[in-house]
């Protein structure tokens, strides 16, 4: 198998990039979690977007958004990886990638996340730490956590 990434403006998505994120997100989001919601939340515009294949396949993407956009820190959100793809450790190397990425495109400082809480023994293990009690957001239970 090969991995490989890469990290794009939404201006300089291909139509068919585009087309791919926005489907694997409501694919696992949407229909998999059964939650209507509205994914198109007017924040990917002013985002940097991972995306990562696995043998010239996407496998799973994350949003990368500045400081002011969602927290007043730097945050990763819409973190998803395809049903078929998971197992494989991809959320490590997802995640890693996303932290770096962060860090290239704006500088070090804090990353906020809000995550599932029932995956948050995952993001401990990437450095994030738990800020405050769980909340419910979409019917989902979820809690932010900051890595400094």
């Amino acid at each position: 198998m090969t991995f490989n990434h890469t990290i794009k403006s939404f201006d300089e998505f291909t139509n068919h990039e585009l087309y791919q994120m926005l489907r694997l997100r409501s694919e696992v989001f949407v229909v998999e979690q059964n939650c209507p919601y509205l994914d198109l939340d007017n924040k990917d515009q002013e985002s940097f977007h991972l995306l990562y294949f696995v043998n010239d396949e996407l496998a799973g993407c994350t949003r990368l958004l500045p400081a002011g956009l969602s927290y007043s820190e730097i945050a990763i959100g819409r973190v998803v990886i395809a049903p078929r793809f998971r197992g494989l450790g991809l959320g490590t190397k997802i995640m890693e990638a996303s932290i770096a990425g962060c860090q290239e495109k704006f500088g070090e400082g804090p990353i906020r996340i809000s995550a599932q809480y029932h995956l948050s023994k995952f993001y401990q293990s990437v450095g994030f730490v738990e800020q405050g009690e769980p909340y419910d957001e979409d019917g989902i239970p979820h809690i932010e956590m900051l890595r400094a």
